[in-house]
Order: structure tokens, then sequence, then C-alpha cells
């Protein structure tokens, strides 16, 4: 596992309100459930339910992420990444995140993962990588909705968003290649 926190090197450049977020499928730095592990490494590709506290005021939006910086890649992996969830919701279920047609609340969008699919994929950690941590981000926006090209990357989601959150709540999972 590597020390770099990209969140905490953000909001050393853009300070935000912190917002609670949690999960009753795993503690922070505790470990992911199966479900959320990847279909070929035991488990579901089932993104976990993720429950967060009341915005600041002004909050249009929310978008979240699903990022793992310990990948042997320089750059990290993004499993998941959705923008444009309406402000009203506080929670997103188990599975949400299958990218089925109306899983998501309407006018939600999904960006393409590093595997090119439009969904949540599962932890699947590289033997011999150590264990990697699962930052999973929901940032309020202060936009109704995110003007993002169709396919474009996470890394673009990252660069928008930053620039509009007034609150984000970050929730680290942890898998570990010797556990499955």
């Amino acid at each position: 596992m590597f020390s770099f926190d990209p969140y905490a090197e953000l909001a050393a450049l853009r300070p935000t309100a912190p917002l609670p977020l949690t999960s009753p499928d795993f503690t922070d730095g505790g470990p992911l459930p199966l479900s959320a592990w990847a279909e070929g490494r035991g488990g579901a590709d089932r993104s976990p339910a993720l429950t967060w506290g009341e915005p600041p005021v002004g909050t249009r939006s929310f978008a979240i992420s699903c990022f793992d910086p310990d990948a042997p890649t320089g750059s990290g992996y993004w499993h998941w990444a959705v923008y444009n969830l309406p402000a009203d919701i506080r929670s997103l279920a188990a599975g949400v995140g299958s990218g089925e047609q109306g899983a998501l609340p309407l006018g939600a969008l999904t960006l393409p993962n590093e595997a090119r699919t439009e969904r949540y994929i599962g932890a699947a950690p590289p033997a011999g990588t150590g264990a990697h941590r699962y930052f999973f981000v929901v940032d309020a926006l202060d936009i109704d909705h995110l003007e993002i090209p169709a396919g474009s990357t996470p890394a673009i989601l990252g660069f928008n968003r930053h620039f509009h959150t007034l609150a984000r709540g970050v929730l680290i999972g942890t898998a570990d290649p010797t556990e499955h």
C-alpha cells in the first residue's frame, strides 16, 4: 500500500466542508465485503451501499467515485464514477453501480471505469502488490449538472468537480490480494 492520499492533497489546494459518509457494508479503513470484489476474485462486482449526511446550503447535485491509488499503474485505477446525482438523495443502495438502466436515480450519469465499462467494477488487487485502499468519495456540488462529454474518463470528472465541490465525504475500504 502506498502512503499517497490524493484527497488530502486536493483538500490542501481547495478546502471543502466535511460530509459524513458511511456504509453498512464496511467500516472506514476496514476490509471491503466480498461482494465488492471483482467476480474473477470471488466477488460480485457489487457497489457497496453508501449513506451521507446533510450537505451544505447551495448543494445542487452530487458526484461519487471509487478510486484505488495503490494500483501498480503510476496513476491509480478508477473503479466507478457517477455524477449529476440529484441534490435530494442521501444514500445509494448496494448494487446500484451495476450499469443497468434505472439502477441509479434519474439524471445520474456513469463514466467508463478503467475497464471501459460504465459500471462499478470490484476490487482485484494483483498478487505481490500488498493491500490496496479504495476511496469512495461523495462530493456535494454547487451546480445542477456537470457538462462532461460522453465517454470521458473519471479523471475528467475529478477535474470538473474539483471546482464545484462544497463538501466532501471520503470512506476508505481495503482489499488484500492474499485474502482472495
